[in-house]
């Protein structure tokens, strides 16, 4: 069976036990209180693991497991399963449906989340492509038999084979973006709940009503509160999604940033009870690396707000691609990939296209050629070479018989940015956008990248020749203006 029906889980559960701890030191709980909650957690060494701190910031991978045992393997009782909505198929434990690399600058500034797609096909150390997610349980099981097989005690053999998965999920993640982990955080699928429930429930709001059956999403549209198990399948729905398992990112975003807000703000941490029930939380449910000295981390944190935590998602070549073995996978460009993490994370030293950053410039793509699907073909061959895509749309502003970019003025230097990168469309000024607008329109001239005739953009091995359109996805940060609705 695959795996992109599992569970995605949400990279909330960990960042909540994180910023929950934060939140005991603001409201005057004390840091004897914090040490006797993290003292609990499991501790794993020999990952692998950056650690220096050299380039400026603590990066952390956070890893959401499709695990049927508690953080020291014990087993979930058959209530627990049955809440989840998870079965007992032990294959669910080999699979890392949550992956998110979260940036914390020395100085306690705005800190960066980073998600990166379950499905996503990438080169992992030793075994060759796959599916991220792959990446630890496929190493572990092939480690684990090689282990057997020369004799090795069946539990020592698990405890090094479960070593091994953990290392190399760091080192592809590490590939993948280019950046160093430093320390590393898992959480088993109980995890998201008790840590939820741990804080009282948390607000989202949804667009729609959603029925959807397979993750066990039921809620009305609006702004509600849930609680850990109704949680877990807000964030675990990837069925009747208008963009798949990229708007199950955008909800466990969006619940991330809500959760940060909540916690911060409303103090809800404050009773003795509450912080007994996240000490059981953390403790049963949370694997830190060996080498993270939490409570010095969080002293660095006390200025850190919700409204300081950025969002983002790598950026996806296609949504639904398929490989040569019919197997179907989200394609990324590692290259892409570096590109757009180094900007998100502030690297001053990212590639510019004539002379101004992509990743500072939104583009509205507009198809005006009657040729279906060539805005969102172009919007994309915009998103590989790192800007960022508003409005994809077909044109419905009167005829247009030639390809144009336009801005505020014929002069915008991000407008002739964007024209560049689209093989040198002429960039013209409109009346009414505002300063710093680009909005691009394709006629039936359009020979550029993204076009039929245009410059090769994609390359998927031969199994498929086009591009799924991914449509953009909604700004979030964790400010203080409520949840943000999403689908």
């Amino acid at each position: 069976m695959g795996t992109r029906g599992r569970w995605l889980g949400g990279p909330g559960r960990v960042l909540a036990a994180v910023i929950s701890v934060l939140v005991l030191t603001v409201t005057g709980l004390g840091w004897r209180s914090v040490d006797q909650l993290v003292s609990g957690i499991e501790r794993i060494g020999n990952l692998g693991l950056g650690g220096d701190r050299a380039d400026g910031a603590t990066d952390i991978l956070v890893v959401g497991i499709d695990s049927r045992t508690d953080a020291h393997g014990n087993p979930l009782t058959s209530g627990e399963l049955a809440m989840l909505h998870a079965g007992d198929d032990a294959e669910g434990g080999l699979n890392t449906d949550t992956i998110v690399l979260i940036r914390v600058p020395n100085d306690g500034s705005s800190a960066t989340a980073i998600s990166i797609p379950r499905d996503s096909y990438v080169d992992i150390p030793g075994l060759g492509m796959g599916k991220i997610n792959s990446a630890y349980g496929v190493t572990k099981a092939t480690t684990q038999q090689k282990l057997i097989n020369k004799g090795t005690d069946p539990g020592e053999a698990d405890r090094q084979s479960t070593l091994a998965g953990r290392q190399a999920l760091v080192k592809t993640v590490a590939n993948l973006t280019g950046i160093t982990v430093d320390h590393y955080a898992e959480v088993g699928l109980l995890g998201f709940v008790l840590l939820t429930d741990a804080v009282g429930g948390v607000e989202v709001c949804l667009k729609n009503p959603v029925d959807e059956p397979l993750s066990g999403a039921d809620f009305p549209a609006g702004q509600q509160k849930l609680d850990g198990a109704q949680a877990l399948s807000f964030v675990r729905q990837r069925h009747e999604l208008p963009r798949g398992d990229l708007d199950r990112i955008v909800r466990q975003q969006v619940y991330m940033a809500q959760l940060v807000h909540q916690v911060l703000s409303a103090r809800t941490l404050t009773s003795p009870g509450r912080l007994k029930e996240l000490s059981d939380a953390v403790g049963r449910t949370i694997v830190l690396d060996a080498g993270w000295d939490v409570i010095s981390f969080l002293h660095e944190l006390q200025d850190l707000s919700g409204g300081q935590v950025k969002f983002e998602t790598i950026p996806v070549k296609d949504l639904n691609g398929w490989t040569e073995d019919g197997e179907s996978v989200v394609r990324v460009d590692p290259a892409a990939v570096h590109q757009y993490v180094a900007r998100a994370v502030g690297n001053d030293d990212a590639r510019t296209e004539g002379g101004v950053d992509p990743f500072t410039v939104t583009v509205d793509v507009y198809n005006a050629s009657g040729t279906g699907g060539l805005a969102a073909q172009a919007a994309q061959a915009l998103a590989a070479k790192g800007f960022r895509t508003g409005t994809v749309d077909n044109w419905i502003g009167g005829p247009i018989q030639s390809s144009r970019v336009l801005a505020s003025s014929g002069g915008d230097a991000k407008a002739r940015a964007v024209a560049q990168a689209l093989g040198g469309l002429p960039v013209m000024a409109e009346s009414g956008l505002p300063e710093g607008a680009v909005r691009v329109v394709l006629a039936t001239d359009y020979a550029g990248p993204g076009s039929a005739t245009g410059s090769a953009t994609f390359d998927f091995s031969g199994s498929s020749t086009t591009a799924t359109p991914v449509p953009p996805a909604p700004p979030i940060d964790a400010g203080t203006n409520g949840p943000k609705c999403v689908n």
